[in-house]
């Protein structure tokens, strides 16, 4: 092909996505290289509309500590790209940092002999990585967050431990931090020889290559890269395939769904993950919008879209799910998986109204024993779609982050793990990997000063915001 594009539409990178993975990494390529033209195209009209908006994820910052799914080197990864998320929120002023990062309690509670000893166990393994975890009995528990531990002023009768931290950096508005890096980088457009340009309200179409470049088809237009970077989630996968890329792949979107409390938790309480499955545990959110409420879920739910609340992507996902006979094998091997079974139904009939309450109940329980039904209620708008990829060769699903490319110039990020924790991890991958494929040049000081060493700054009580992870 021959497409009639100008100078002034070549870019040295053009990104595809202007959720928070899609921003920080504009963000890293214009502060830490050489690069001189750089392009981010959002389809909405604004940042963070979609998985980064603050009512379509957890609001957590993934440290490592309180997920009992990661191993400890997992843990130790996770740790690193956790701290450079608090690391440069924290050079920020503090009217700006304080609207991201929030400090509150955060535990993983254990409830009965088994989880209890379980937890004991991680506590020991896991400790050095992470000094100022606490191993919690139930007084201490009851200190951080009474309602976990009492009933009416009584211990609960069930016996209780937990790890965790009193006053960490646990929670992050990851539509707040997306904002920040998109202001950093038309700070950066206006006070540097560089082109770092955002265009929303920008569809792109397909993909193809030009010689040893890229063109975009958008509304706007034929944009042409030398490189090219899709952090669109599900739509990753469907931009992919069009490039003939992860055609061994398909998309199993898992939606997660939440309930509201009057507000019952001071912080954020998790419970063991249960190793069968391949989803979140349930877990309360002290909810840092919707003041007063905690936030309980989420729930699991095979649902036929691609983004949270948008019916228009029904069709993609059918594209991306390219059902065939490995597919329909691959969902009944999960369904024969009694726990998985049981999860899914449950949480089917959770959606149902007049039976959502109650059979959300028992799981909401196990961290306020004290809540009934009528104190809940469903979060109308708020969770978030996550794709899973089925290795349709293998049958098998893909857990953890997913990235394909054809070392050549072009990636796309499917599912970062864990979510937008990893948004700054996963920009220093893609930047070094684009860098090395366009001869870029990484100031590598910089990078260490800014985002691997930190600001060490100060919140309002004193303590080093750098040190909280």
């Amino acid at each position: 092909m021959t497409p009639s594009t100008t100078a002034s539409t070549k870019y040295d990178c053009l990104i595809v996505g202007a959720g928070v993975t899609g921003l920080a990494l504009l963000y890293t390529l214009a502060r830490f290289t050489d690069l001189k033209r750089i392009g981010l195209l959002e389809k909405c009209d604004g940042v963070a509309q979609v998985n980064s908006h603050a009512h379509h994820n957890s609001q957590t910052l993934h440290c490592g500590d309180i997920e009992t799914n990661y191993s400890l080197e997992k843990a130790r990864a996770v740790r690193r790209m956790a701290a450079m998320v608090v690391n440069y929120a924290g050079a920020l002023p503090a009217r700006e940092r304080d609207r991201i990062l929030f400090a509150m309690p955060k535990m993983v509670l254990g409830v009965g002999p088994e989880e209890c000893a379980l937890i004991r166990r991680r506590y020991d393994a896991f400790k050095d990585l992470y000094p100022r975890m606490q191993l919690l009995d139930r007084r201490a528990i009851a200190d951080l967050e009474p309602n976990v531990a009492l009933i009416d002023g009584t211990w609960r009768r069930e016996e209780i431990v937990a790890t965790g931290t009193p006053d960490d950096v646990s929670a992050v508005d990851f539509a707040a931090l997306a904002e920040s890096f998109s202001h950093a980088c038309v700070r950066l457009d206006r006070s540097t020889d560089k082109q770092v340009t955002q265009l929303f309200s920008t569809t792109v179409g397909r993909i193809q290559r030009d010689g040893p470049d890229y063109v975009l088809e958008t509304n706007r237009g034929l944009l042409q890269a030398r490189s090219v970077a899709v952090c669109a989630g599900g739509h990753s996968l469907m931009m992919a395939q069009a490039l003939g890329l992860g055609l061994d792949c398909a998309c199993l979107p898992m939606a997660g769904s939440f309930y509201f409390a009057p507000e019952a938790l001071n912080g954020k309480v998790y419970t063991i993950q249960n190793p069968r499955l391949p989803f979140a545990a349930v877990h309360g959110d002290h909810d840092i919008k919707a003041r007063g409420k905690t936030r309980f879920g989420p729930t699991t739910l095979l649902r036929p879209l691609l983004e949270p609340h948008n019916r228009e992507t029904a069709r993609e996902f059918f594209q991306v799910l390219r059902s065939d006979q490995r597919v329909v094998g691959t969902l009944r091997d999960l369904l024969r998986v009694a726990d998985m079974r049981q999860q899914l139904l449950r949480h089917l009939l959770s959606e149902v109204p007049g039976l959502s309450r109650r059979l959300y109940m028992r799981e909401i329980r196990k961290i306020v024993p004290s809540l009934t039904a009528a104190d809940i209620s469903y979060a109308e708008g708020f969770g978030g779609i996550r794709p899973l990829l089925i290795d349709r060769a293998s049958g098998e699903l893909r857990l953890g982050e997913a990235k394909l490319t054809n070392a050549d110039g072009i990636i796309f990020n499917l599912a970062p793990s864990p979510g937008g924790t990893s948004c700054l991890g996963n920009a220093e991958t893609d930047m070094r990997t684009l860098a090395r494929h366009l001869g870029a040049h990484i100031d590598e000081p910089a990078f260490t000063r800014d985002l691997l060493v930190g600001s060490q700054a100060a919140d309002a009580d004193g303590r080093l915001l750098a040190q909280a992870v």
